[in-house]
């Protein structure tokens, strides 16, 4: 049995002072069953993260990509990874895989861009990592075919020669990677539909998103004879800050998975920020639907402990609503995270300097992934610590409980694991907590 420990001061300290009983335990979790199967953890490809890794020595870049991705370096070990098409709003410079106006059979599309800066990120990744895993979305299309025409706010013009053009521009993106050896295992629709920002997006209602699905990205994937999945996201919202105070669930998923043209093509839905509000309701409804948390919320740069503890509940809530992957946003940033577009974000490593600075949420992260294997169960929980607790059964057997001490004082809790086998520990305060059996 192993226990790791970290709270703002020490981090990722292991501990072997275990109780011999329960008898002084004023908390308790018992695991109760198995629910869902976990894919992975993962992390988003974005310029900037790669930008601020040029920063490094050739050997400190090294140590950092490999306790990211390397399966066997005491670290992450992600295998996941989220990546644009097109600029985010993490791109240094904004820009789509084609604007030349009126392209419709996409003779201009190029993904000469992602060279520069992309390509190199995702490739180091996949050196440590090749069984890693792709996604990926658009922030926004090609501005030629938004109004208004701009990378930024906007919707679609939506003229049936704009959205056949658009749904290759899908086609060559997967083409074009996989040319390269790299695999996009699911194409998501749009990156946060609801939001119309200074920064590269796009509205979609969910009609629209459906429509698209079901009516030419579905039958130009086809069509091109890809197993490529399409997956209904990434979705914002609900909002709860009066934007768009009329969308909910019933308007996005529900709405699309009712509809047999674009059903039959989706293969999962995947939900960020304000989306916690509604994946619960897709869990609900559509059981055996595969979900993805794609973006964790990203605070304002300055990385505290405080931020890094609401990060760890986001973990929970939505692996207690049925996510089967839990992909962080920016794994690695200058100093306060600063965009092109004017806001600051955390991140899991800051660059500071030539200086690698591994930030609390890297080890919110490492409490969750450097144990839990693909494949693993996640597993059931009852008890008055059950909502501080996230446990997984790995493919091995061995059982991985993630188990928070939100309080300011030590707490003695028993962990009930089945088959007569328990974990009783005095908890440090304020502290994060991984038990390995």
């Amino acid at each position: 049995m192993k226990w790791y420990s970290s709270n703002e001061t020490k981090k990722w300290a292991e501990i072997n002072d275990f109780l011999n009983n329960s008898d002084t335990a004023a908390t308790e979790v018992k695991i109760t069953g198995e629910s869902q199967t976990f894919d992975g953890f993962g992390t988003c490809f974005n310029e900037l993260g790669e930008i601020a890794l040029r920063n490094l020595s050739d050997g400190d870049r090294k140590n950092v990509l490999d306790l990211m991705f390397d399966p066997n370096a005491d670290g992450l070990r992600l295998d996941v990874g989220r990546m644009p098409i097109g600029a985010s709003d993490y791109a240094a410079k904004w820009y789509s895989h084609n604007e030349v106006e009126g392209d419709y059979e996409m003779k201009n599309f190029t993904i000469e861009r992602d060279h520069k800066y992309l390509l190199p990120y995702i490739k180091d990744a996949l050196a440590r990592n090749p069984e890693l895993y792709f996604c990926a979305s658009p922030w926004s299309p090609p501005t030629w075919m938004k109004f208004p025409q701009a990378h930024n706010f906007g919707t679609m013009v939506w003229t049936e020669e704009n959205l056949k053009a658009y749904a290759l521009y899908f086609v060559k993106f997967i083409e074009a990677y996989k040319a390269l050896g790299i695999d996009i295992s699911q194409i998501h629709v749009q990156n946060e539909p609801h939001s119309s920002q200074k920064f590269p997006s796009c509205v979609w209602t969910g009609e629209e998103m459906t429509e698209f699905i079901g009516k030419y990205l579905g039958p130009a994937l086809e069509k091109a004879g890809m197993s490529n999945e399409i997956w209904f996201g990434t979705i914002n919202g609900p909002e709860v800050d009066g934007r768009w105070s009329i969308t909910r669930f019933n308007q996005y998923a529900n709405l699309a998975l009712h509809d047999p043209d674009a059903a039959k093509y989706i293969k999962g839905v995947s939900y960020q920020w304000a989306g916690k509000y509604a994946i619960a309701s897709t869990k609900q409804s559509f059981p055996d639907m595969r979900l993805m948390q794609s973006e964790n919320e990203c605070g304002d740069g300055q990385n505290t402990w405080v931020y890094a503890k609401y990060v760890d509940e986001l973990f929970h809530h939505y692996l207690y609503n049925g996510a089967n992957y839990y992909v962080y946003w920016n794994a690695v940033l200058a100093p306060n995270g600063p965009s092109t577009w004017g806001w600051t974000q955390n991140s899991m490593i800051t660059v500071d300097g030539e200086k690698a600075v591994f930030n609390h949420e890297y080890y919110v992260m490492k409490h969750y992934s450097r144990f839990v294997q693909k494949g693993a169960k996640v597993l059931k929980t009852e008890g008055r610590s059950a909502t501080n607790t996230t446990a997984f059964k790995n493919p091995d057997g061995t059982i991985v409980a993630v188990v928070t001490n939100p309080f300011s004082r030590e707490m003695d809790i028993n962990i009930n694991l089945g088959d007569e086998k328990e974990i009783n520990a005095k908890l440090p305060k304020d502290s994060l907590n991984t038990f390995v059996v």
